[in-house]
């Protein structure tokens, strides 16, 4: 059910029980974190976290990937799509662990799951809500070909946050690709 995409560097597939490790060290990581809730996630959260990114395919028939380094196999992160309810719209999001920052990875997964997105889904416009501070998930959207909107409130686990609402028009990417 949950397709598998590949990039020159990475694969992009379905959570499996044995990326846990690797899933709640990423997860516990206070710097990967800053700006998904501002503290490590407990073990026990991050498997609910895993578990729902598996449940979002289920109930939408898009979701978010594993990412995997062909080059070692290594849990990267995640990488792709959702739409919780009261959210933005359709998003493309990523989360990756702080050893996998910088090398153009992110970005390389998340034009994937972009593709994914503008060839499956009936949506004019693909969205990333991104913290106003993360300047490395800004720079990301940009090489994207998004453009930052107005900021938006989401409410995730009884919490509030305000993020900037990044996108890109079905029409953008077209001419982008």
């Amino acid at each position: 059910m949950i397709p598998r995409l590949q990039t020159d560097r990475l694969t992009l597939r379905a959570f499996r029980e044995e990326d846990f490790e690797a899933w709640a060290a990423i997860m516990g990581d206070g710097d990967v974190m800053t700006f998904l809730g501002g503290k490590p996630m407990a073990r026990s959260d991050a498997w609910r976290a895993m578990a729902m990114t598996l449940g979002h395919w289920a109930l939408r028939g898009y979701g978010m990937w594993a990412v995997e380094r062909k080059a070692d196999g290594a849990l990267m992160g995640r990488v792709g799509l959702l739409h919780p309810e009261g959210w933005t719209g359709l998003e493309v999001g990523w989360t990756l662990g702080k050893p996998f920052w910088g090398q153009g990875y992110a970005t390389e997964a998340a034009a994937s799951a972009l593709r994914y997105a503008f060839l499956t889904q009936a949506v004019d416009r693909v969205v990333s809500n991104i913290d106003a501070g993360n300047k490395a998930s800004q720079a990301v959207a940009l090489r994207l070909g998004e453009s930052k909107g107005a900021p938006a409130e989401l409410c995730i686990g009884g919490a509030r946050f305000i993020v900037d609402v990044w996108s890109i028009s079905r029409e953008d990417w077209q001419r982008r690709v």
